[in-house]
């Protein structure tokens, strides 16, 4: 998971920048894909003065960050499963496609990994659809994603 993925994810668990930057280690562990090592690089770097200056120096010069709102009862019917996606799609591009199925609460990872539910293959998959093959990973055609989706939006 990228630096920009992990944002995201603490994001729509938290809601708010003061949120994250008041949990300690064992409450970042209890979001999806936060373990100990990066649950304490992030509580290091919120406890850094340093750090907290340059945040309120960045809203005091109009700089905020939008809240989300955060469903905590909500279930999401893909969650705990990983997707990937490779090859182009005709009817949305790959980041829309991953907003689509992060908010329906699947994961959506770079690389295949015996840990991946669904490969999505679009037109020239390339690696990641061979990867999804030598490990017996579903692949899932756009016609069979998009039937996906509509099934649960």
């Amino acid at each position: 998971m990228g630096a920009w993925d992990t944002a995201q994810t603490l994001a729509h668990h938290f809601g708010t920048l003061d949120a994250i930057m008041a949990a300690d280690e064992a409450t970042l562990q209890n979001v999806q894909d936060i373990g100990p090592i990066v649950a304490a690089h992030i509580t290091g770097f919120f406890h850094q003065k340093h750090n907290r200056e340059i945040i309120t120096e960045l809203r005091d010069r109009g700089v905020h960050w939008q809240d989300i709102k955060v469903s905590k009862s909500e279930h999401k019917p893909l969650q705990g499963m990983t997707f990937v996606l490779t090859g182009s799609m005709d009817s949305m591009t790959r980041d829309e496609a991953k907003d689509k199925l992060q908010a329906l609460g699947a994961k959506v990872s770079g690389s295949v990994s015996s840990k991946t539910n669904y490969v999505v293959a679009g037109v020239d998959p390339g690696s990641k659809y061979d990867n999804a093959i030598k490990l017996g990973v579903e692949i899932l055609d756009e016609a069979s994603f998009l039937k996906l989706l509509s099934k649960h939006q």
